[in-house]
C-alpha cells in the first residue's frame, strides 16, 4: 500500500506552524576559511553522550565545510540579531565581511554576542532527503548573562510575546 505524501509547499506551511529558535552554525571549510549559515532545524539528542543535531540542505553554500569539518559549532541568536540571521540566509560570499567572530582553542568558529553557543565535534552523519544531519557531540560552550532568543514562526521572525 502506498502512503500518503504532501508537497513541499505544504510541509513547509505545517511544519512553520511550530516556532523555532534561529542559529548560524559555522564551521572551517577544507582552505581554513570561516563559513556559516543561518539554520532553525537545531535540536538537542542525548544528554548521555551529550549530543545535538543540525540539518543541512545538500544545495547550501556550507555543505561541503560541514562534511569536511571535524567540529562546528550552533551560535544561538540574540532577539537584535535578525540582521545576522539574514545576512547568514542569503547564501553571500562575504558572509563573514564586518562579522565580529572569534576562533576557539579547539578551533570552533564563534560569533560574537550571541544568546549562546555550543562547540561540537561531528559525532556522525546521518542522509535524510535532501538534506544531510549532523550531529554533534558538544565539548564546551557558554551562554550570555541576559538576552531574548531570535524566533521564527510561519515564515517571519518574530518577537517571543507574539506566539
Amino acid at each position: 500500500m502506498a502512503t500518503a505524501s504532501i508537497g513541499p509547499d505544504d510541509f513547509r506551511r505545517l511544519c512553520g506552524h511550530f516556532a523555532t529558535g534561529v542559529t548560524i552554525v559555522t564551521a572551517f571549510d577544507a582552505a581554513g576559511a570561516p563559513f556559516g549559515m543561518t539554520a532553525n532545524s537545531f535540536a538537542s539528542v542525548s544528554l548521555e553522550p551529550p549530543l545535538i543535531s543540525v540539518a543541512v540542505d545538500h544545495a547550501a553554500t556550507i555543505h561541503p565545510a560541514m562534511r569536511h569539518a571535524p567540529r562546528f559549532a550552533v551560535n544561538i541568536l540574540d532577539a537584535r540579531q535578525e540582521a545576522l540571521s539574514r545576512r547568514f540566509a542569503d547564501g553571500l560570499a562575504d558572509r563573514f565581511d564586518g562579522v565580529a567572530w572569534q576562533r576557539s582553542a579547539e578551533d570552533h568558529v564563534i560569533l560574537t554576542a550571541t544568546l549562546a553557543h555550543l562547540c561540537c565535534d561531528k559525532w556522525a552523519e546521518v542522509p535524510a532527503g535532501d538534506h544531510t544531519i549532523f550531529i554533534g557531540r558538544v565539548t564546551g560552550g557558554a551562554t550570555a548573562e541576559h538576552g531574548r532568543p531570535l524566533l521564527h514562526y510561519r515564515g517571519g521572525y518574530i518577537d517571543r510575546q507574539e506566539v
